[in-house]
């Protein structure tokens, strides 16, 4: 299954917003529980042909049906093609952003075939290569989209310091719906 109940989604980010007027929710200061248009379709296709790729489907439909983030986990999922507005406040997430955009490197292998745990020590550029970011942790701790290779689709965390670089669910659905179904 590839689409999205993109009204579904909606009417529960709505809900957790209402439950969370505060904003005490992990991450719900960042992302506001605001939800940007979709993406159309063109500008999907512009983007995978500019990089040489074809997003993964779960991901894609999330972007085309129901929005270009960023109300969703940690603090949020990032945009596909355009920075988040508040880029230039000098998050370490939108350095990522920046990098994963460079000519030709989303469409390079992902070079991992099993998980990584532990401190990584060494570039982790070289790591990271063939996965687009998705949202920060916080504490320079990343979730990236696996977009190349046998775990194609699959989203990792990566943690420099203390977890290395795994995996953390089958597929962007499941990602996005364990943080849709939390309470």
């Amino acid at each position: 299954m590839t689409g999205w109940d993109a009204r579904g989604v909606r009417a529960r980010i709505r809900e957790m917003a209402a439950g969370d007027p505060g904003l005490e929710r992990f991450g719900a200061d960042t992302h506001r529980y605001g939800l940007g248009p979709p993406v159309p379709e063109a500008e999907i296709r512009a983007f995978e042909e500019s990089h040489g790729i074809g997003l993964p489907r779960e991901y894609r439909s999330f972007v085309a049906e129901v929005g270009d983030g960023p109300a969703g986990p940690c603090h949020g999922v990032l945009p596909l093609a355009v920075p988040r507005p508040e880029a230039g406040e000098e998050w370490a997430v939108d350095g990522e952003w920046q990098e994963d955009r460079l000519p030709g490197r989303l469409a390079l292998p992902f070079p991992l075939t099993a998980p990584l745990p532990g401190r990584i020590r060494g570039p982790q550029a070289a790591l990271t290569r063939g996965t687009l970011t998705l949202a920060e942790r916080g504490c320079g701790i990343f979730l990236r989209l696996v977009l190349n290779g046998p775990r194609r689709g699959e989203v990792w965390q990566i943690d420099p310091d203390w977890g290395g670089f795994v995996p953390v669910s089958t597929g962007f659905r499941s990602w996005y719906t364990a943080w849709l179904e939390s309470p």
